[in-house]
């Protein structure tokens, strides 16, 4: 159905749809008394508006250009106003679909049957570590970069794909990565792959055929590395982490080791200058391999990113990354910067992603959109850290924070004594997913480690408060 507005004196009736008709005096929103700039004041009146039931759940704001012409100001002024509350939760924006009031209060209002949860429901507070802020996901520019590939892309470019990935996606690739990330890098050397776990799986492939039989990975560390290597027929080493990365001295008897160099999952841990140049010798000295993730490297908040350590020895070290924590992972891209040795050894694979979407990627970088992206996201991760800090030392002080200085999660050290894993099954029941330490452990303690993990990436600003205020009281009954 098309939107229509219709204006009746000072009130405009939005029919966006049928069964969610809002009926608000919109014009009188705007305070020309009110303090501060028109996008603040507007955001301030919407947000009282929907926090009051005037605007209830699932109901339509009018569009942005209505809206201002109502109002009487620019059209800047209501899109920014909507912005601030869909990065808050208010509201949740649609590609094609009307703008729509997405926060609900705690008590179901009266005359409404609240539906059960379930099992499979989707937690109402999400603390679990993983996902950037998918709310924030560029939709308009990657539809143009999208439509930009379409428009352009050659006769051939529509044949059998490279399966090491289009020529002007790995060279696009190459340059992002020695201008962002200090890497040695030319398009020959880059493989675009679906993603870490991809690039993983391809290299685990290579090092058998180099007669490698064991590779070494972080503990903790993320499971799908670890699958990753064995269902390439490796077996796995865990070898522990400490606050200057993984521990070298505990790679005696293997040739290949996976470490997250610039923020290591889920310690936090910064793999120290020392350490890196301990790896690389013993690479040398073994002639073995390190697989350099680069996991959440474009997140930093006390400085500038750390390159990557590939750039210490491009013969030694493989890079892996990807925009899952960029963008979103449910476009599926990824690369790898291997060296020589590796990608000579490496097994025929399929194709590589769609040809659109990696010709997309390079045209979304080379217009400076991603740079531009993750600007605004490490400015808008380090205030959702800092409110997240903030309600943890005030509403759950006994705990420590732990690994705040880069990434989307950090590490919540509960009192001594503490069972992560009861507060975790007794958070499910009241709709907040959370997350403890062990999880990550390829063996896991007889006694739980008192840490949670808690991520802060597709958290709505709005929900933070109210999500660590559920926490406290899951703590409480625990």
């Amino acid at each position: 159905m098309r939107s229509t507005l219709v204006t009746i004196g000072q009130v405009v009736r939005s029919n966006l749809m049928v069964d969610s008709q809002t009926n608000l005096a919109w014009a009188t929103l705007l305070d020309p008394t009110g303090a501060g700039p028109a996008h603040q004041r507007l955001a301030r009146a919407l947000r009282a508006a929907i926090r009051s039931g005037r605007l209830p759940t699932g109901s339509a704001v009018p569009p942005s250009r209505a809206l201002a012409e109502d109002l009487g100001c620019s059209r800047w002024v209501v899109t920014e106003a909507y912005g601030q509350l869909v990065t808050e939760g208010y509201l949740a924006a649609r590609v094609g679909s009307a703008t729509r009031v997405a926060w609900t209060p705690d008590d179901a209002p009266r005359g409404r049957v609240p539906r059960p949860r379930t099992a499979t429901a989707s937690p109402r507070y999400d603390l679990a570590p993983g996902l950037p802020d998918l709310r924030a996901f560029p939709r308009r520019r990657w539809a143009d970069a999208v439509a930009a590939v379409t428009g352009a892309i050659s006769v051939d470019d529509l044949g059998p794909p490279d399966p090491r990935g289009h020529p002007t996606a790995r060279r696009t690739i190459a340059e992002y990565l020695q201008r962002s990330r200090g890497a040695v890098a030319t398009a020959d050397t880059v493989t675009v792959c679906a993603g870490i776990t991809d690039g993983l799986t391809r290299v685990a492939r290579a090092l058998r055929r180099l007669g490698v039989d064991t590779v070494a990975v972080e503990e903790p560390g993320w499971s799908r590395l670890r699958a990753a290597v064995t269902g390439a027929g490796l077996a796995v080493r865990a070898v522990p982490v400490d606050g200057d990365g993984v521990r070298v001295d505990a790679l005696d008897g293997v040739r290949a080791v996976v470490v997250g160099a610039a923020h290591q999952f889920p310690s936090g841990a910064v793999l120290s200058p020392a350490r890196r140049a301990a790896l690389v010798r013993w690479a040398r000295s073994v002639d073995g391999f390190v697989v350099e993730d680069d996991y959440d490297a474009e997140f930093r908040y006390d400085r500038r990113p750390i390159a990557a350590m590939q750039g210490l020895d491009p013969g030694r070290v493989a890079l892996l990354g990807s925009v899952s924590k960029t963008l979103s992972p449910a476009l599926g891209l990824g690369w790898l910067l291997a060296p020589g040795v590796l990608s000579a050894a490496a097994d025929p694979v399929p194709a590589a992603p769609p040809v659109l979407d990696q010709l997309a990627l390079a045209t979304f970088v080379n217009r400076g959109w991603y740079d531009a992206h993750l600007r605004a996201a490490r400015r808008r991760f380090r205030l959702r850290r800092d409110r997240l800090l903030a309600a943890l030392a005030e509403i759950i002080p006994e705990a420590t924070v732990e690994g705040t200085a880069a990434g989307l999660h950090v590490l919540l050290h509960l009192p001594d004594g503490t069972d992560a894993r009861a507060v975790v099954r007794a958070a499910a029941a009241h709709g907040l997913r959370l997350v403890d330490l062990d999880t990550y452990r390829a063996e896991k303690p007889a006694a739980p480690t008192p840490v949670l993990v808690l991520g802060y990436g597709n958290l709505a600003d709005g929900e933070i408060a109210p999500a660590v205020a559920q926490l406290r009281a899951t703590l409480d009954r625990v």
